[in-house]
């Protein structure tokens, strides 16, 4: 089908308009209209976006359903997904009609609440499909907007220093970004991505003031990037923001956040850092190891020391996506299809990890880890699914989060072992602080006289945690439907790559004699 990337993407957007257009009133018709409105809408772009899945040529390293055509001064408007982004198309596409049910419970300024998220699902799918620098560029920034009221409007009580937190640390990494990306449009006369990867950047050693820069133009184009995805993914240490972020974002913000907005950052890295800068990714590839490191053991410690549950799952977040950045800089084939396994696993466990919180919370009104106590005697099937995204989140094998770390560390193990010994201690924390919040929320004696009316998941919650549930699962058992789909785009990645490093080897080698 023409244009089925530009049907996904843009079909929220177009139940935004109608929503914000077509829907009047506040009352509870039409705020039942809304989320019903929402919830229609994101569930069709999942179903048309299975034609994509159901139509990809995983033996294709390529880039599959191009859409080109002439857009603005010059610039294509260009769409396409290889079988990197195609997976995440499909994480988003999956995880949106859950968020919307979960927002079920929502009575203030619905219509708008709805459209913020139906806004924000096309522009992130627009991130993983485009294929135009400036394209990506509008989309990539454009999320910031949507989130940015989503947690200012219907926030927690700190959510303005929150949000503007949020917003100046991604905006201002961003923007060194865009002076890379008009640096690269002068260098290499085009914005089209697929050209840009076959494109040879300098990486010869420049002198400035006397000092040498070692990788000379990549080096100023990888430090660039880094700086946005960095802050995006995020790595320790401009990852502060995060933590505000998720304790003042409603429920289904933070789960849209963690699921989605975090991948970003690693896919930024997967699709410009490591094969547009080879040989700089190579030269600074030790220091994304040893800031993931301490990223993976300072925010575990930090987590084990949290009163607030969405503060230790988002330290949480912060611990494993340094396995992330680890993996993708391994440069080796372990290390990135364990890089985008994590990725992938890491949207449905801390997905449904802030989903759990949100549960209670919604009874309670509190995240207060002390509020709670013996919820396995009145919640068993609410104990049961947090039990089984607890173990999860630490790397149980059988579930999907042990094959994301398993392989990253393998990855990693190849290439310093160091590096992979000391990450290797975060699962060991990993474990400390996700079964201490377990233990004290969901066992023990009920003693608090105001747990005692609480009652267990309804339908619907139950309705929301049995695909995440059944994907964990599926994904722990059976790794290569996601590996089987990545494998050739990440080893024809691979293969530009080390071809890279060994001509600019020979390069610098010639100069020298």
């Amino acid at each position: 089908m023409d244009n089925l990337l530009s049907i996904i993407t843009f079909t929220p957007l177009i139940a935004a308009l109608i929503l914000g257009i077509g829907l009047r009133g506040e009352d509870e018709a039409a705020q039942k209209n809304a989320k019903w409105l929402a919830l229609i809408a994101t569930t069709a772009t999942f179903l048309i976006s299975l034609f994509v899945l159901f139509g990809f040529d995983a033996s294709d390293p390529g880039f599959q359903f191009v859409e080109e055509r002439d857009w603005l001064l010059g610039l294509k408007y260009k769409m396409g997904v290889d079988g990197i982004s195609v997976l995440f198309v499909m994480l988003t596409t999956f995880l949106m009609p859950l968020t919307i049910a979960a927002c079920w419970n929502v009575t203030h300024r619905v219509k708008e609440y709805m459209i913020a998220f139906l806004v924000l699902e096309t522009l992130m799918l627009g991130v993983f499909c485009a294929l135009d620098m400036v394209l990506f560029y509008l989309f990539f920034e454009g999320g910031l907007i949507p989130m940015f009221l989503i947690i200012g409007i219907w926030g927690g009580k700190e959510r303005i220093y929150a949000t503007f937190k949020f917003f100046l640390y991604t905006f201002l990494g961003s923007v060194l970004m865009l002076v890379a990306m008009v640096a690269m449009y002068v260098d290499a006369g085009t914005t089209d991505i697929p050209t840009l990867l076959t494109h040879q950047f300098s990486a010869g050693d420049i002198v400035i003031g006397g000092k040498t820069i070692v990788g000379g133009m990549q080096t100023f184009l990888w430090l660039a990037f880094f700086a946005s995805f960095a802050v995006k993914m995020p790595m320790w240490p401009v990852h502060t923001w995060l933590p505000d972020a998720h304790v003042q974002a409603p429920t289904a913000g933070s789960v849209v956040l963690a699921a989605i907005l975090l991948k970003m950052g690693g896919y930024g890295f997967l699709r410009f850092s490591l094969p547009m800068f080879p040989v700089a990714s190579d030269i600074w590839a030790p220091m994304v190891f040893w800031l993931s490191a301490i990223a993976i053991v300072y925010t575990s410690l930090v987590a084990l020391a949290q009163s607030d549950m969405k503060k230790l799952i988002a330290y949480s977040s912060v611990a494993h996506m340094g396995f992330v950045t680890m993996g993708i800089f391994a440069a080796n084939q372990q290390g990135l299809d364990g890089a985008i396994f994590q990725m992938l696993s890491h949207g449905f466990i801390s997905g449904a990890l802030f989903l759990c919180v949100g549960v209670i919370y919604d009874r309670m009104h509190t995240r207060e880890i002390d509020a709670y106590g013996g919820l396995v005697n009145r919640m068993p099937a609410y104990a049961f699914v947090f039990m089984l995204f607890t173990l999860a989140n630490v790397g149980l094998p059988g579930t999907s989060g042990f094959i994301g770390e398993f392989l990253t560390l393998a990855g990693v193990f190849q290439v310093n072992t160091w590096v992979a010994a000391v990450a290797c201690t975060g699962v060991i924390l990993s474990a400390g602080y996700a079964l201490w919040l377990y233990r004290r929320v969901v066992f023990g004696d009920l003693i608090k006289e105001s747990l005692r009316a609480i009652k267990d998941m309804n339908l619907r919650e139950r309705a929301i945690f049995a695909p995440l549930v059944a994907m964990t699962v599926l994904l722990g058992v059976y790794p290569a439907l996601v590996t089987d789909i990545v494998g050739p785009s990440v080893e024809a990645l691979l293969s530009n790559y080390n071809t890279a490093l060994i001509e600019a080897e020979a390069a610098t080698r010639l100069a020298q004699n």
